[in-house]
């Protein structure tokens, strides 16, 4: 089923969609999985920054432990709107706004042609970036970057960057196809960024 869900309430959090588009073709995503019970999240047209804010704030945010930017897209695709939105949430003045965090595969500063990582300063409490691999070689053939080696690149500078600028960063694996000195391997690399490490179950 398609549909254009803008929010959804997920694990304790309220979930922003705001972009089908994603320069990644992850082997394990669940975009391509048509039996998905995400699969509403497919969005028959972006919906403004406005409307996305008026749908944020419509909401009891009490209840949630966070608000995440993750749908079925790379959320900097837009990320411009992305941080109108957090200049706007926080400008509500709203006591029940929870922290709130970017899930991103980490090609932002690529596919904004600028380092997007000082801009997160201020309107983003945490990010989660998608490593997915311990090396290069492994990195490109489960997440399948438009742009390649430069995406593997690109992704680890942002981590690097993006340490400086927002409180917490983590990086996560999806436990798919992975070995426990892969995992572990994942695990150093993290952690020598700078970054927290977290293990994903597959959702295949």
């Amino acid at each position: 089923m398609k549909g254009d869900i803008i929010t959804y309430p997920s694990f304790g959090s309220l979930y922003i969609n705001m972009t089908n588009r994603c320069d990644c073709r992850c082997v394990f995503c669940i975009r391509d999985q048509d039996d998905s019970s995400f699969g509403g999240l497919w969005l028959q047209e972006e919906p403004s920054k406005a409307s996305i804010l008026d749908e944020i704030l419509s909401q009891d945010l009490s209840q949630y432990a966070e608000i995440v930017f993750c749908g079925y897209g790379e959320p900097t695709c837009r990320a411009d709107d992305l941080l109108w939105i957090c200049d706007r949430l926080r400008a509500a003045g709203r006591s029940d706004l929870p922290p709130i965090r970017l899930n991103t595969n980490g090609h932002g500063s690529l596919i904004n042609h600028r380092n997007l990582a000082p801009e997160l300063a201020g309107r983003l409490d945490a990010v989660s970036v998608s490593l997915n691999a311990s090396n290069p070689s492994e990195y490109l053939r489960l997440t399948r970057p438009g742009a390649g080696q430069a995406g593997w690149d690109a992704m680890l500078d942002f981590i690097r960057q993006a340490v400086k600028y927002v409180p917490t960063v983590m990086v996560s694996i999806v436990d798919y196809d992975k070995s426990p000195q892969e995992i572990e391997a994942c695990r150093q690399l993290a952690e020598s960024l700078g970054a927290v490490f977290r293990v994903r179950p597959y959702a295949g």
